[in-house]
């Protein structure tokens, strides 16, 4: 357990340590509260809370048991389903943004940024919060050391809500992605400049969530219970380093965003990107 409990540590502190500062920059710079990078912010808020759900998991594999009984868990569970529904939301909310400021060209007002944000965190409560009322149920995970929803009871309820998040939060946000940047990359090619690699967001995004996401997928139809308890914790320890990578992508690796964070870190002057200048 000191092994889980470490990655769950390095981790957790690393991704909010990387997504504080994005949050911090974007209020303590001016230039920086532009309607496209406010979605930016609330991916590392939603990217924040997943890390501190992990740290919560590190510290109770410290302590074991966990020390936070019955309905602590329920809550701990609650807690890293929204983080989770509304970081994947968000990575498809940026992409539509991505695709109309570099194809259409349409402007992004602060009402619909606003609106939009809002939407996702209330759809984000709402479906997290069903395994409360009884469509499936928020449990330990293998090692006991934080809690998720319960994929080894594999009944009528869990195989319906798991199945819905599975389209409604991966399949259609994972086909934004795709649709967007591909539309992205026809444009970057048409005007011979390569601004930011368009296949890295979605492959980060499958590459962390979608072993977990198989497990619970094959869980719906199979006895999961006889894959191995080390490995079925390997799985979410994966998925919980997203936060990491969103941070360096869409902040430290975003030509709209890096140029205030290096402002705040550095007190230099902000330059605007190249691509506002070209419009």
């Amino acid at each position: 357990m000191f092994t889980f409990g470490t990655a769950l540590l390095v981790g957790g502190m690393l991704g909010f340590f990387l997504n504080a500062i994005t949050i911090v920059a974007y209020l303590r710079v001016k230039e920086m509260r532009t309607p496209s990078n406010f979605f930016v912010v609330n991916l590392a808020l939603a990217d924040l809370s997943l890390n501190i759900n992990g740290l919560i998991a590190a510290y109770a594999s410290y302590v074991r048991p966990w020390p936070f009984g019955q309905s602590g868990c329920s809550y701990h569970g609650f807690h890293g389903m929204v983080s989770v529904l509304a970081s994947i939301s968000f990575m498809a909310l940026i992409a539509w943004d991505r695709y109309h400021q570099y194809c259409s060209r349409q402007k992004l007002f602060w009402s619909t940024t606003g609106t939009m944000c809002c939407i996702v965190w209330v759809l984000s409560i709402f479906w997290a919060a069903l395994p409360l009322i009884g469509w499936g149920v928020y449990d330990f995970e293998p090692m006991r050391v934080g809690c998720t929803l319960d994929y080894t009871i594999g009944d009528r309820d869990y195989i319906t809500y798991m199945l819905s998040l599975v389209v409604f939060y991966l399949l259609f946000p994972a086909y934004t992605m795709m649709s967007s940047y591909d539309a992205i990359n026809k444009h970057f090619r048409k005007i011979h400049h390569q601004k930011f690699n368009t296949k890295l967001p979605l492959r980060v995004m499958l590459a962390c969530w979608g072993p977990y996401v198989l497990m619970c997928v094959y869980a719906c139809f199979e006895n999961v219970k006889i894959v191995s308890p080390k490995l079925r914790m390997v799985l979410p320890v994966l998925a919980k380093t997203n936060p990491i990578f969103n941070a360096l992508l869409y902040s430290f690796g975003n030509e709209s965003y890096r140029g205030g964070v290096w402002h705040f870190l550095t007190g230099q002057k902000f330059v605007e990107p190249f691509a506002k200048k070209i419009r």
